[in-house]
């Protein structure tokens, strides 16, 4: 268990102003990588997450890409309380929000917010730090180069995990190939670097007070083509959310192939975090790229 004593004090220290109510937090659901608690302090419920001491780089790099996405006044995120370590715990504090269905109206509203979060832009490719995709770290290191930084940093690094976690063989061969073809994917088409939730899939987004809610992020500036790919992986979308989007900003022709390249990094991330499950799969997206 946490020393919940101990993470008091430090959000004590930072202001929080916890009281005696924090005696009993109580563990809720959403902690897939982390535990996750509602702690109730003297300025309301908290959402924290905890977990060993070498998470605290993790919950960093959230705490982090929340106060960037929130900065960019486009898609609501869960405002940042305070990150940091309490003897061997690390712990992330986030405001507690209550979450709701969320109609077709609603879907629409964050298709339309996500276009204006993209519209956000940096110089470069990249962000200022790495971060994780779930509990695999993501390289962000900064690039003029859009596909030199994704087949580098997104699929040749998840395609060096795969050979050293044993997958080998075709994934190996046939990758190596398709990282060869990248720059065809990308001759009529030159993506800006917008700013990405970068793990957008249907469990990490919301609804709260009638307003979309976005949280787990794995924030880096990229194509934002990335973003919709991973949103049509896994499901948890609508047609009023792609139709929200594309009112905001149209995608550009060729866009359903390039979203099988930023499907396959996920895919493959899959496969390095939960085994050959995801091989099939992976190899599947591989073939379909080579044949076009």
């Amino acid at each position: 268990m946490p020393d919940w004593s101990a993470i008091c004090e430090r959000l004590d220290a930072a202001g929080v102003g916890v009281g005696v109510a924090a005696a009993a937090p109580r563990p809720v659901s959403g902690g897939d990588i982390s535990a996750a608690w509602r702690l109730g302090t003297d300025a309301g419920d908290l959402f924290l997450k905890t977990g060993p001491a070498s998470s605290l780089d993790m919950f960093t790099a959230e705490a982090e890409g929340l106060r960037e996405l929130a900065a960019a006044a486009a898609v609501k995120v869960p405002a940042v309380i305070a990150a940091g370590e309490a003897g061997d715990t690390a712990f992330l504090a986030l405001e507690w929000l209550v979450f709701e269905s969320a109609d077709a109206a609603v879907e629409r509203r964050f298709g339309q917010q996500l276009a204006v979060l993209h519209r956000n832009t940096g110089q470069q490719f990249g962000w200022h730090r790495d971060n994780t995709i779930g509990l695999t770290p993501q390289p962000n290191a900064w690039s003029d180069d859009w596909v030199a930084f994704f087949g580098e940093r997104r699929l040749g690094f998840q395609l060096r995990l795969a050979a050293e976690n044993g997958f080998g063989g075709e994934v190996q061969d046939s990758g190596r190939r398709l990282l060869k073809r990248l720059p065809l994917y990308f001759t009529d088409y030159t993506p800006q670097p917008s700013l990405l939730h970068g793990d957008l899939w249907g469990g990490n987004w919301s609804c709260c007070d009638g307003q979309p809610v976005m949280f787990d992020p794995a924030v880096y500036y990229g194509d934002r083509e990335t973003d919709l790919a991973m949103t049509r992986l896994f499901g948890g979308f609508g047609a009023a959310f792609y139709e929200g989007y594309e009112t905001a900003w149209p995608l550009a022709p060729g866009s359903d192939e390039r979203m099988k390249l930023y499907q396959l990094y996920h895919v493959l991330n899959h496969l390095n975090l939960f085994g050959s499950a995801y091989l099939g799969r992976g190899l599947a997206l591989i073939t379909s790229l080579l044949r076009e």
